[in-house]
């Protein structure tokens, strides 16, 4: 039972990793504010969005989640649902890549 739950938190790692990275790396060649949208100026534009949602979206939610309310402080609730959602999403694009790995390679 041990190696199952060590396999889902290296999937998930590696999920929020390559969130993170994507964020990153998008932030820094569109130079433009990553977050969760669907509109763009053309059909193109507009799955670029969502390719681009749904790869760094756990990153986008934890960043979301670490928001200050109008008083200044932090809400634990929404932190919470932000980190759940988060890394249950970083499962889902960890096991995409990983499988995506191992199809490839193995």
């Amino acid at each position: 039972m041990l190696r199952e739950l060590l396999l889902a938190g290296l999937i998930m790692a590696t999920g929020l990793t390559i969130a993170g990275m994507g964020t990153h790396l998008y932030q820094g060649f569109a130079k433009t504010q990553a977050m969760l949208r669907y509109d763009g100026k053309t059909f193109l534009h507009t799955l670029g969005h969502l390719a681009m949602s749904f790869v760094c979206g756990p990153y986008i939610m934890l960043q979301m989640g670490w928001k200050s309310d109008r008083n200044g402080t932090l809400s634990l609730t929404l932190a919470l649902v932000a980190a759940f959602v988060a890394f249950g999403w970083a499962f889902v694009t960890g096991l995409i890549f990983v499988g995506s790995y191992f199809a490839v390679v193995a």
